[in-house]
């Protein structure tokens, strides 16, 4: 069996783990069903676990010279999409590009350019390659690749969550996420004048957020943008509602300073504002590597996208890197979730190169 069929064989092992974070016990499962592999392939790993979350390092014993970053936690899915499937040479299933295959990709890889150093009388002290694979991209890597980043020293780290064979992202937005509760006055839903309708001055104070986030008109929308993706509000549908939450989900760019807009945010608004979380622009350093990942990549060009990775958290540590990764058309959160198969298999080809140039050398 080839390495490509054996990646997609495993991806469908990890995706009929429900590994979501309401089923927290999964997530460790699949962590666990992770080292098992790991220990019947003769691969030396260690899990670490940091408020709950289950991260994996399979490492040198030195710095690694390239580390690749991928997770096993996936968004909440019903249960049929915990039941992979292909259809022509795409593979569906929750999880299938977002990032399981990509676990299973850098297992594979991991095995099988430690049997070529083992015919060459090395061993996996000796190993160009490291892995770290986490349990709360999703949720902000907080405790995840933050905490495990710490105790990892590597030259250049590639993040398999993201970009395409032929795009290499080296810049990620920024997000920054709160909460906004209108209080208005409840009344009768008969006699709605004598009350404050919160719903109302939640939509009220949206339109008048927006204004902070015009469209500059080109093409990659490579600007900040806000989304309301969740509102709660009213008891019964004949009550003016008290009380109205929203929230929003806003993407920035290195243009953009994240304390003067939750500032600004406030200006603008009547309902009390809550910033639950901030996540920064994610900037590659620069790095020799760079150079050498588009030479074994002939045609690939570098670019920015708008999603948020694990990537960042290297930026705390100081480790060069980027995303790279299979193609999955767009389809990662949806019902049709789904990973070209052939795209893994260039994917494999590209790094499986690179590893053994960096065998080789010792250096980019």
């Amino acid at each position: 069996m080839d390495a490509c069929h054996e990646i997609v064989d495993l991806t469908q092992d990890l995706i009929r783990i429900p590994s979501m974070h309401a089923r927290p016990t999964e997530i460790m499962r699949c962590a666990d069903f992770i080292t098992d592999w790991c220990r019947r392939h003769g691969l030396s790993s260690r899990k670490v676990v940091h408020g709950g979350i289950p991260s994996v390092l399979v490492m040198p014993a030195g710095p690694a010279r390239l580390l690749l970053m991928s997770h096993i936690d996936v968004v909440d899915a019903p249960e049929e999409l915990f039941s992979p499937r292909i259809e022509g040479d795409r593979l569906f299933g929750r999880g299938a590009i977002d990032d399981k295959y990509a676990a299973a990709l850098s297992l594979i890889l991991f095995r099988d350019r430690l049997r070529a150093l083992e015919s060459a009388g090395r061993t996996q002290a000796d190993m160009a390659l490291g892995l770290l694979i986490t349990g709360d991209e999703e949720t902000g890597g907080e405790n995840g690749a933050a905490k495990a980043l710490a105790g990892i020293e590597a030259d250049f780290a590639l993040a398999l969550d993201g970009g395409g064979p032929g795009r290499i992202v080296t810049r990620e937005k920024g997000v920054i996420d709160v909460m906004l509760t209108a209080t208005g006055k409840s009344a009768h839903g008969a006699r709605p004048w004598l009350g404050v309708n919160a719903i109302d001055m939640l939509l009220d104070d949206y339109a008048n957020l927006r204004g902070l986030f015009p469209d500059n008109g080109t093409a990659d929308h490579w600007h900040r943008t806000i989304n309301f993706g969740k509102i709660q509000a009213g008891e019964s549908v004949n009550q003016v509602p008290q009380v109205a939450r929203g929230w929003f989900n806003i993407r920035f760019t290195e243009d953009d300073d994240p304390a003067p807009l939750v500032e600004a945010i406030k200006g603008r608004v009547r309902s009390q504002v809550d910033v639950l979380s901030v996540i920064p622009v994610f900037a590659s350093a620069p790095s020799p590597m760079t150079h050498l990942l588009l030479d074994i990549a002939p045609g690939t060009e570098l670019v920015r996208e708008h999603g948020a990775s694990d990537a960042r958290h290297l930026m705390d540590r100081g480790i060069p890197g980027a995303i790279w990764g299979a193609e999955g058309f767009g389809s990662q959160h949806g019902p049709e979730e789904c990973v070209s198969i052939p795209s893994i298999a260039e994917l494999h080809a590209r790094l499986d190169l690179l590893c053994e140039r960096l065998e080789s050398s010792g250096h980019p």
